[in-house]
């Protein structure tokens, strides 16, 4: 069934609400705050550094699906199979740290964005030769090719 608001003309395509967007970052924040002071029992958890990078929230507030990669990208499928069995333990924590009508619902997914920074570095790293760009030499990086000095 499609939402009776998604049939107006320019409701589709809009970005979340400062609503969506404070309630994720309540979110967040609480969470990491979690994962800093609480211990988790799963073995999938147990010693691996998570990071949360965002959390997106649904237009309604039910459902919330955190971005999370763990320190150094191993393990990612025992990672988010492991946060997934301990989402309602975390929903109610989350819940113990900030006020909210309801809780949203928690859905974990990796967050890629990670390895596309990482293919544009490469891709930079690439490039910089043929412009003649060196780590040192940054000042002018942005200017293009450089010249042969004949002022043309």
């Amino acid at each position: 069934m499609v939402h009776p608001k998604a049939e107006k003309p320019g409701y589709a395509g809009r970005g979340p609400t400062q609503r969506q967007l404070r309630v994720g970052e309540l979110i967040r924040k609480a969470m990491v705050e979690v994962f800093e002071r609480v211990t988790l029992r799963d073995p999938d958890l147990s010693g691996v550094p998570i990071t949360v990078s965002e959390v997106s929230v649904s237009p309604d507030l039910k459902a919330a699906t955190v971005f999370v990669m763990p320190l150094g990208g191993k393990g990612r499928g025992k990672v988010i199979a492991g946060l997934t069995r301990a989402a309602p333990y975390l929903r109610g924590q989350i819940a113990q740290r900030i006020t909210l009508r309801r809780m949203p619902q928690l859905m974990f997914q990796i967050d890629t964005a990670f390895d596309a920074s990482s293919h544009v570095n490469k891709l930079l790293q690439t490039v910089e030769p043929e412009y003649g760009w060196t780590s040192e030499n940054t000042e002018n990086r942005f200017e293009g090719p450089k010249e042969n000095g004949d002022g043309a």
